[in-house]
């Protein structure tokens, strides 16, 4: 059995995005796997400056990742601020690496190209999501492709520790589904909030229908095939069989399809897909304590865990002086 881990920002309404390229892979892992998962608030400092938006939003994401299946018995799922070792272990993983590695970090350029604050926390960023790994023995982890190089580093600073040091980490695997590594927006970009395209999983009806809505197409008319390229063929394409998939092509193909039309069929498409999800949401949200308290007990294993790593590294490194 593999142990599997990943961890979400708690930076906003959970969205398409998220479900498609990491939370469902994550719920499914838990039937087969040994699943450890978390709401990474640590790495939301980074972004999020106001004390009452972070405690809403990691609530939130717990609630909504339970609501979506992850099931607490079959996996540890945890806060990471309730296991701060995770701290200690990022300062003892950045005494085995060099500032070039940091340097060449693609995603924390992105960030300042879009007006992010360039401080130490962002810069340091990959350091504490190898912590967030290697102190719980990760052996796969669904990442987006938009991870990729995170992950190499994670494996670098891995191998660079049990070289220095002995072996004391396991040296992760990344795992991006081809499938849906690229989850488009409502302008065809990569869904993310930092362009304002998403498609939240929950919310009002009528405001969710109106993101559908806007969702951007090209001015072909009815008498004229639809592009597969188009956000919403992809879109679409995700709530179905590879049959279907293959049905909905054919229809692009042909003449004779209203984008409008599209649009309304994938919204409804999406409404009674995620139904038992909204009521199971309904229920935890009016039971907040039993959320609490399962977050409280996955804290606790994946502390178990954490110290038994970080106690073998303390040694490695010689800090543990009294034995």
């Amino acid at each position: 059995m593999k142990r599997v881990l990943s961890g979400i920002q708690p930076s906003g309404s959970l969205h398409l995005g998220n479900y498609f390229g990491m939370m469902s892979r994550m719920i499914n892992y838990q039937e087969k796997n040994d699943l450890f998962c978390f709401i990474v608030n640590y790495h939301a400092l980074t972004t999020i400056k106001e004390k009452e938006l972070l405690k809403e939003n990691t609530l939130q994401a717990a609630i909504d990742f339970f609501s979506l299946g992850l099931d607490p018995e079959k996996s540890t799922f945890w806060i990471q601020s309730d296991v701060p070792q995770v701290c200690e272990s990022t300062w003892l993983l950045s005494n085995v690496i060099n500032v070039g590695l940091l340097d060449r970090a693609t995603s924390y350029k992105d960030k300042l190209s879009k007006g992010i604050s360039a401080n130490v926390g962002l810069y340091s960023y990959p350091i504490l999501m190898a912590s967030d790994i290697l102190l719980f023995g990760g052996e796969i982890v669904p990442v987006g492709k938009d991870q990729k190089q995170h992950m190499e580093m994670t494996r670098d600073i891995a191998e660079r520790f049990n070289q220095t040091y002995g072996k004391v980490f396991i040296v992760p695997e990344p795992d991006i589904d081809k499938k849906t590594h690229l989850i488009p927006g409502l302008d065809g970009q990569k869904m993310s909030k930092s362009y304002n395209n998403t498609i939240p999983i929950f919310g009002p009806e009528k405001a969710l229908r109106k993101r559908f809505m806007s969702i951007v197409t090209d001015s072909a008319d009815i008498d004229e095939p639809k592009s597969v390229e188009s956000p919403i063929f992809h879109l679409y394409s995700l709530f179905l069989s590879e049959k279907d998939q293959l049905e909905l092509k054919e229809r692009f193909i042909k003449p004779g399809l209203r984008y409008g039309d599209l649009k309304n069929e994938l919204y409804e498409c999406f409404w009674e897909y995620f139904k038992p999800y909204r009521e199971k949401r309904d229920y935890l949200m009016n039971h907040k304590d039993y959320v609490i308290k399962c977050l409280e007990g996955g804290a606790n294993k994946a502390s178990s865990v954490a110290n038994e790593y970080l106690s073998n590294a303390r040694s490695a490194m010689g800090l543990n002086y009294k034995g």
